[in-house]
């Protein structure tokens, strides 16, 4: 293909059928038409992509179930004989609630929590295993784990409710053995299925996982197992029309992490301090008498030295393990469920407990790792970790809001603030790519986006209607657009246009066309410091004002997106559509010469990051007006979810860099690096979650591990280090380092789509060195104070210039490309 695309190259033969399996080389001509060595076999196979492949039906026990109490995990068995040598063979299972495979007493795959949540009327993922290497000659055994998970487990606070998506457990699973004589023996789930509940007496996400290691029946996925007593299933209707492959990667454990401390608290209890908030659960090895029970109970921080557990409000995140006692450790790990949290509290622990009997284990959707930031100043550096964090523990399977208490719900305004940060630490394209499809799925036939994907309804205030939530329902825009910005996916984006312009629709058939958003129900800038504890969504910013100007800039960006993509009549109607709330904004919120009405820091962020200022002494106004706000404030931060991301933008692009630098680096509450001083490891959902006397946030909501706020570092990335993307998927980048803040060096790293970048400044006084990297197939804009942009090729260039504060017009963005 004489191209210099190398990125989402399209497949060049015919699509796969089901099954079907290809091997793939690739080689590339370099500029001097001489071609580099093939590359290694990489091997593609497909699932089952029709309805009519699945044979196999959806079972389920047939004992009755209390509808509203937790249930033992189900225990569900197969035996089957193989008579010839296996060529290969693929187990194709999903469920209704969580499984884990077994076959022939050995475990099936390294996932866990699958089949992952999803709109499940709509979706249901199906994973497929490689099983060749579990099967033998003669008798087999394949067995599966079956808990209640999301689909039918505890979900929401005040009590929760329980069975959203259905009340009964449900397994799929379809097991296809070839011969290497040709024959193909096909094994699927049916009533002939035998059933029995085992050791897992109850497993929650919220409240924990109890196991009776007593009860254990020993070799039940190993073939001779005598399932008489067992009883049997019964076929579920199924909609095989609805199954779906994944298109991200799994849940996985991806490190361990040992206790830093055993501690004893005033009260007598035993804590384990792993030093870190981390979200999976704990492994451990205990020896002690039948019938004793150790029970964990986790929670994220400590108030007067005890284990602090009301930020969990109903969630009861306890482990409870039962020995067996054989004389021989034993080792367990709970299996269906997952904790938020630093400390443990043990009880029941036979002997002495040592630091060494227990570790905890990270969990999270199994995305590789592609940024990295790092300066000269230690406390941004925690900082920046505290948002990796933030983000493994909350991007389990869906893109939550925190991960311990009774909710860890896909909030979309969450993940619409912090998918630009999220996209540069991590290759997430496919994880929200997943995501984007379950909020299509789950619109209204009117168009309305939901606040929370999966859709659930929420235990809040009745509605007559699905309300339009600014900031949130934006999602459907905002999070397809910066997915294509980043990774240049135009079939992503294509896919999801209809969904985006459903989502603006629905605002002009509500609203009209050239109007402001009315005053209604909004969360507005949720959580501003200003917020009483009690409401988080009286914030200091007019939350028409918030909503008006995210309608704005969603219809821009569905402007932007039908140009991209050729729809030339959609792109002229939403351009119309944007300038006209534009216009409405200004008639009523902004005066002649650039003051709001509401004269707040978001209220200017929002209004200069969003393009809704016409003039441009009326931009320069506003920047003038933010700075001086901020000035006023001491440079303590004053936004809240939907300004936090702009604000620093916002600044250095009205010239007030060194504004911007306050708010970062300003260690007061309200700040990001306050929480940092008070100990946090993970990014807090209020910016007072800790009181400075150590005492615990009053609000009913004091998250720990929400990654919202830590929005900043995108900023970090894009104007400390220096490195942006100049066009979408990083095929050009912006070389732009804005040292300040008595910063000395800070560097930043990322895998685009096309390789490693990296820009590294260090300054001497008034000398600023500058080390990059670019990739292949890729060049760079090199923008450094007091010299000519240049353009360059890919490789690594150093860069030698006088550094003289204030930098050179940070307002020449714009026609650089860089993407607001």
């Amino acid at each position: 293909m004489e191209s210099g695309d190398s990125v989402l190259v399209p497949w060049p033969s015919a699509p796969l059928k089901s099954r079907e399996r290809r091997t793939v080389r690739v080689r590339v001509w370099g500029e001097d038409h001489r071609p580099l060595p093939w590359s290694d076999e990489a091997i593609v196979e497909a699932g089952l992509l029709e309805p009519s492949d699945w044979q196999a039906e959806m079972i389920t026990p047939t004992w009755p179930e209390d509808p509203v109490l937790a249930r033992p995990v189900a225990m569900l068995r197969r035996q089957f004989t193989l008579d010839g040598e296996v060529d290969c063979a693929r187990l194709y299972a999903t469920a209704h609630g969580l499984y884990e495979g077994e076959m022939n007493g050995q475990r099936v795959g390294d996932q866990v929590l699958v089949p992952g949540w999803t709109s499940y009327a709509s979706r249901l993922r199906y994973h497929t295993y490689d099983v060749t290497g579990h099967l033998k000659d003669g008798e087999n055994a394949l067995g599966f784990l079956l808990a209640d998970g999301w689909y039918r487990g505890r979900l929401t606070w005040e009590g929760g409710r329980r069975n959203v998506f259905g009340d009964r457990l449900g397994l799929l699973a379809q097991l296809e053995v070839r011969f290497t004589d040709g024959r193909m023996l096909r094994i699927g789930t049916d009533a002939s299925w035998r059933a029995s509940t085992g050791p897992i007496r109850s497993s929650d996400l919220y409240d924990g996982e109890t196991y009776d290691a007593t009860l254990e029946q020993k070799n039940w996925s190993s073939p001779g197992f005598d399932d008489a007593l067992w009883t049997p299933c019964r076929v579920l209707a199924m909609d095989f029309g609805k199954l779906v492959a994944p298109d991200g990667p799994p849940v996985r454990a991806i490190e361990t992490v040992r206790p830093v401390a055993v501690l004893t608290t005033p009260a007598g209890k035993t804590l384990l301090d792993f030093g870190q908030n981390l979200v999976g659960r704990l492994r451990i090895r205990v020896c002690g008498p039948r019938g004793k029970s150790v029970t964990f109970r986790h929670a994220e921080v400590l108030e007067d030295g005890e284990l602090c557990v009301r930020p969990l409000r109903s969630a009861q995140a306890v482990d409870s393990y039962t020995l067996r006692g054989d004389d021989e450790p034993e080792d367990w790990e709970p299996r269906f469920t997952i904790h938020g949290f630093r400390y443990a509290e043990v009880s029941g622990w036979p002997v002495e407990l040592q630091a060494g009997d227990v570790e905890a284990v990270v969990y999270h959707s199994d995305m590789k790792r592609t940024g990295w930031f790092e300066c000269s100043d230690e406390l941004l550096n925690r900082l920046h970790e505290n948002v990796v964090w933030g983000m493994r523990g909350n991007f389990v399977d869906v893109p939550t809001d925190c991960p311990q208490r009774d909710e860890r719900l896909g909030w979309t305004g969450d993940v619409q603030i912090f998918a630009a940060t999220a996209a540069f630490l991590y290759d997430c394209s496919g994880f929200l790519a997943s995501w984007l499809a379950d909020l299509a799925a789950d619109q209204t036939d009117e168009g309305i986006a939901p606040i929370i994907v999966p859709h659930i309804d929420v235990p809040t205030a009745s509605h007559e209607r699905v309300p339009a939530v600014a900031g949130w329902g934006d999602a459907a825009v905002i999070v397809p657009w910066l997915l294509y910005q980043r990774f240049e996916d135009a079939a992503l984006l294509r896919r999801q246009y209809a969904s985006m312009c459903r989502w603006v629709d629905a605002l002009t058939a509500r609203f009209g066309e050239r109007t402001l958003w009315p005053q209604e129900f909004q969360f507005g800038d949720w959580l501003d410091p200003a917020a009483p504890p009690d409401d988080p969504a009286a914030a200091t910013t007019d939350r028409s004002l918030v909503a008006t100007a995210y309608r704005a800039r969603s219809a821009q960006i569905v402007a932007d997106a039908a140009q991209l993509l050729g729809f030339e009549a959609d792109a002229f109607r939403y351009a119309e559509l944007a300038r006209g709330i534009r216009d409405a904004f200004n008639d009523e919120y902004v005066t002649m010469n650039g003051r709001l009405v509401s004269d707040s820091q978001t209220a200017y962020a929002l209004a200069l990051e969003f393009a809704l200022l016409p003039s441009e002494s009326q931009r320069e106004r506003a920047g003038d007006r933010l700075a001086e706000i901020v000035r006023t404030a001491g440079h303590r931060i004053a936004t809240g979810f939907l300004g936090t991301p702009l604000i620093c933008d916002a600044l250095t692009g009205a010239g007030a860099l060194d504004d911007a630098y306050g708010l970062l680096l300003q260690t007061q509450c309200p700040s990001w690096l306050y929480a940092v001083t008070m100990g946090a490891t993970t990014i807090w959902e209020r910016w007072d979650s800790m009181l400075p006397d150590g005492g615990i946030n009053p609000g009913e909501m004091t998250s720990f591990n929400h990654y919202a706020l830590g929005s900043v570092a995108d900023w970090m990335h894009r104007v400390v280090a220096g490195l942006a993307p100049a066009a979408p998927g990083y095929r050009r980048l912006l070389v732009r380092p804005r040292p300040g803040g008595g910063l000395t060096y800070a560097k930043a790293t990322h895998l685009t789509p096309y390789g490693r970048a990296e820009v590294a400044w260090r300054r001497e006084g008034q000398r600023l060195e500058v080390d990059i990297l670019v990739p292949t197939g890729t060049t760079a804009v090199v923008a450094l104070p007091g010299r000519e942009r240049i353009e360059v090729g890919p490789g690594r260039k150093s860069f030698t210039c006088v550094y003289r504060a204030p930098q050179d017009d940070p307002r020449s963005d714009a026609a650089m490309g860089e993407p607001s």
